[in-house]
C-alpha cells in the first residue's frame, strides 16, 4: 500500500471507536423526558437484543490484525472500504441521534407501548420504521469493515438481522394492538429497516 494511504485503515478504526463513544452518550445521556405509564411490555423481544448482541461479539471476536485493510489486494478497494467504514458510522450516528431525540418518553430498550403512545413518523422515521436498528446495523457493519474478517461479519450480520427482525416484530405487535390502522397505514408507507431491502 503506498505511504500516503497507509493512515487510513488506522483513521477509520479510530473514527468507528469514537462512533461507538457518541454512540452510547447518546443512549446514556440523552435527555429523558417525564417518564409516560407503561402500558403493555413484551419480554420476548430481549431474545432478538441477544441476537443484535451476540452479532457485534462475533465481529470483536474474529479479527484480523490491527488497523490492516478488511481486502489486501487492490489498493483501491482497500481505501473505499476505509472511507465507507468512517462515512458509514458517522451516517449511523446521525441517524440514531436523530430517532432517539424523535421518540423522546417512547424510547425503550424493550419492546412496549406507554400510556398516551405517539406514532413517530418524523425525521428519520419517515424513511424507515426501526432507524435505530438501521443505525445500529451501520455500526455494525463499520465496525466489520475495521476489525473483522469478512465471513465474520457475514455472519455477524445474519445473526443481526435475526435478532431485529425478532425485535421488529415483537415491537410491531404492540404497535399493531395500541394503534391499529394508524400503524397499518404508517407500515405501508415506510420499509422496517433499510428501503428498497426490508
Amino acid at each position: 500500500m503506498n505511504f500516503k494511504f497507509e493512515f487510513l485503515p488506522a483513521l477509520a478504526t479510530a473514527v468507528v471507536i469514537l462512533g461507538w463513544f457518541v454512540f452510547a452518550g447518546i443512549l446514556l445521556f440523552r435527555k429523558t423526558p417525564k417518564a409516560a405509564s407503561e402500558q403493555k411490555r413484551d419480554s420476548k423481544s430481549i431474545v432478538g437484543l441477544i441476537l443484535q448482541a451476540l452479532s457485534y461479539a462475533v465481529v470483536g471476536l474474529f479479527h484480523r490484525a490491527p488497523f490492516t485493510p478488511i481486502s489486501s489486494g487492490s489498493r483501491a478497494v482497500a481505501v473505499s472500504l476505509s472511507l465507507a467504514a468512517m462515512l458509514v458510522a458517522v451516517v449511523s450516528i446521525s441517524i440514531v441521534k436523530a430517532a432517539v431525540k424523535t421518540l423522546g418518553k417512547e424510547w425503550s430498550v424493550a419492546a412496549r407501548v406507554v400510556e398516551g403512545h405517539k406514532l413517530a413518523t418524523e425525521g428519520p422515521y419517515r424513511f424507515v420504521r426501526h432507524p435505530i436498528y438501521s443505525g445500529m446495523l451501520g455500526m455494525l457493519l463499520a465496525t466489520g469493515l475495521v476489525i473483522s474478517h469478512w465471513l465474520a461479519l457475514i455472519a455477524a450480520i445474519v445473526i443481526y438481522f435475526i435478532g431485529t427482525v425478532i425485535r421488529i416484530r415483537s415491537e410491531e405487535r404492540l404497535l399493531r394492538e395500541a394503534l391499529g390502522p394508524e400503524f397499518e397505514a404508517y407500515a405501508r408507507s415506510a420499509p422496517a429497516l433499510v428501503p428498497g431491502l426490508y
